[in-house]
């Protein structure tokens, strides 16, 4: 198999139906190679990337997998330089030789896959989940944004699917191996769009998301898997500086080796690991505000002459900065067309996240706006001193509002001017549980917003039209990523104890859904190994 890449002008994709006729693959492949291509050739689509570097010049960034005769596929990768051999993508299952029944603690990205591939290697894992199903979970969710009735068991962050359930659904694939495509094609098998195999800029969007963790959850018991909701882990039992047994809803479960999936905002589990034994420690996060704008703004900016037509989507940004303070500051986690979403776990506590449906048609774009926080801002040497920053900052979040989960929120033109805001104009705040407008220095420390404002001056420059003095700042983002590691061995386990696999996005080993799949399944993969 070899790969064909090539770039497409807009202008050219809308010629050859791009968009909408995938018979016409081989007129773009044969003219690339100057011979005619079949279309039974072409073995499928591996890539789909909009390139907006030149705003006046849009184009796709686009590889196609074909399979050839051998002679033809060697002639071909010495003769172009955008041929090359295709990535083999196959992933293959070994059958479990353990003993015992492996044990997954959370049903995040990197729960779901570790309980997936042990599944299907014949292991029969049991899951445990501290929050609910993914139905019940939208009850909880849905009864906080509408009167603030918090279940701190079971919200945004806990339950079926993890953070990421409420979220986007971005997937960042980047260059693709087996055990990506893996995780792709169980997501497409579970309900995901198909497009997700080749888009660059993947996303499955909430809507889908409920479906897909639903599916992935069935097919584990399919296999043989048990999957526990509303079933904290509250103990970690050792023999020694070996993991013996796990105590979930009271009743202690015999376990020589566990997967620790249990995502960012798990807080109890890290004092538990910090008790235990486990080496801990502090990693650099990131802490700041959802940014809002017109959506229609952002594709204007990005998209510029090509703004308005459908088949582009909603338009997304990334944006970094490098201050002479030594911060970072830098966009996370951008939702086109989404909404600000109430992700707190605390009853006194305010953490704003974004969220889009597949569809990414809402009026407002929003991203988090983060400024890079690190040992100089916890104030101690203990692993976990960045939890306790997080704590603090969400508690005067949640004072700054005014209480029942409200949220402060601030014009980007009165921030650079350094007002408070009194009302708000064309861009209206989505934040689920309503904001009050104020200073966000309220919220958060002069540090976090002089970096900020700081910050989009150069955002600005190299974007220009960021800056929009009806943007919305509503804060605080608190909770991007895990601000704790826990430390691992090459065989994955964790240092000082041993059958026990810290995994995922909340261990301090992955940054989104994919990377947390992947994450999971390669503890899989060494738990399975485990003599």
């Amino acid at each position: 198999m070899i790969e064909i890449l090539c770039t497409l002008p807009i202008e050219r994709a809308e010629e050859l139906k791009f968009f909408t006729d995938p018979s016409l693959f081989p007129t773009i492949v044969s003219e690339l190679l100057g011979r005619g291509i079949k279309e039974e050739e072409i073995i499928r689509l591996s890539r789909k990337q909009l390139d907006t570097s030149d705003r006046n010049a849009l184009k796709y960034r686009v590889s196609f997998i074909l399979s050839l005769d051998s002679r033809t596929e060697l002639y071909l990768t010495r003769k172009y330089s955008f041929v090359r051999e295709a990535t083999e993508l196959e992933y293959k299952i070994e059958k479990s030789r353990l003993g015992y029944r492996p044990i997954v603690v959370g049903s995040g990205p990197a729960g779901l896959f570790a309980a997936l591939i042990l599944a299907e290697a014949g292991a029969c894992p049991i899951l445990f989940e501290r929050g609910g199903d993914v139905d019940a979970r939208r009850d909880a969710v849905k009864r906080f944004m509408d009167n603030g009735e918090l279940d701190a068991e079971c919200n945004v962050q806990f339950g079926e699917g993890g953070a990421g359930t409420f979220s986007d659904g971005k997937l960042k694939p980047g260059k693709l191996d087996s055990i990506k495509y893996k995780i792709l094609s169980e997501f497409v098998a579970a309900g995901a769009p198909e497009e997700i195999l080749y888009r660059g800029d993947a996303h499955i969007g909430t809507d889908n998301l409920c479906t897909v963790v639903k599916n992935i959850r069935e097919k584990i018991i399919s296999l043989g898997g048990e999957v526990h909701f509303n079933c904290p882990v509250t103990d970690i039992i050792l023999d020694g500086r070996s993991v013996a047994a796990v105590t979930a809803g009271g009743k202690d479960y015999h376990a020589c080796g566990v997967i620790l999936a249990t995502g960012h905002s798990a807080r109890d589990v890290f004092y538990l690991l910090r008790d235990k034994g486990a080496s801990l420690e502090a990693k650099s996060f990131g802490i700041g505000v959802r940014a809002e704008h017109r959506q229609n703004h952002i594709d204007k900016i990005m998209y510029g002459k090509y703004a308005g037509r459908k088949e582009l989507g909603a338009a997304s940004y990334h944006l970094v900065t490098h201050l002479k303070s030594g911060r970072s500051v830098y966009s996370f986690c951008m939702c086109p067309g989404g909404t600000v979403v109430a992700a707190t776990s605390d009853f006194e506590g305010v953490v704003t996240n974004g969220m889009s449906a597949f569809a990414r048609d809402g009026e407002n774009a929003n991203a988090a706006l983060l400024v890079s926080v690190d040992s100089r801002d916890f104030g101690s040497d203990d692993p976990l001193a960045g939890i306790e920053l997080q704590k603090t900052l969400e508690k005067r979040a949640f004072l700054a509002g005014g209480g029942k989960h409200i949220a402060v929120a601030q014009r980007m033109e009165d921030l650079m001017n350094g007002i408070p805001s009194v009302d708000f104009g064309e861009v209206c705040p989505s934040y689920g549980r309503g904001c009050r407008p104020g200073d966000i220095s309220d919220a958060l420390p002069e540090s976090i917003v002089s970096s900020l404002k700081e910050a989009i001056r150069d955002f600005d420059e190299w974007m220009p039209g960021y800056y929009y003095p009806d943007a919305v700042l509503t804060s605080s983002e608190t909770r991007s990523t895990s601000p704790v590691r826990v430390l691992r061995g090459e065989n994955y386990e964790a240092v000082g104890i041993h059958g026990l696999y810290p995994s995922g996005e909340g261990a301090g080993y992955a940054g989104g859904i994919l990377s947390a799949a992947c994450d999971g399944i390669r503890c899989a993969e060494a738990l399975l190994r485990k003599e």
